[in-house]
């Protein structure tokens, strides 16, 4: 009897090695053409696909918090522009007083 083909789960894939200390395993999948673009920038960049991945997720999230930052600080700005604008008439002589 002929037994049915053998697929290789993620399981099996992540239970093979034992990733570091402080580090998980993953699966992912890329297209093929995608994957091919991934290694060659890896090579190019002297990395391995695992460090090419993990800096590119980093700098994706680390520009995904910059932006919300980034928009949090602009609306403060503008919830304290009218403050800001009276403390600045409020001082505009002082300031102008050295130039006299």
């Amino acid at each position: 009897m002929k037994s049915a083909p053998r697929k290789a789960s993620a399981v099996a894939v992540s239970t093979r090695r034992r990733a570091q200390a402080g580090r998980e395993r993953v699966l992912i999948e890329f297209p093929s053409n995608l994957l091919e673009r991934a290694d060659r920038a890896a090579a190019a960049l002297e990395k391995n696909r695992s460090e090419l991945i993990r800096t590119a997720v980093e700098q994706l999230l680390d520009g995904i918090e910059r932006k919300k930052f980034e928009a949090e600080l602009a609306a403060a700005y503008a919830a304290n522009s009218k403050m800001n604008l009276d403390l600045a008439e409020e001082f505009s002589q002082v300031d102008s007083e050295g130039f006299e």
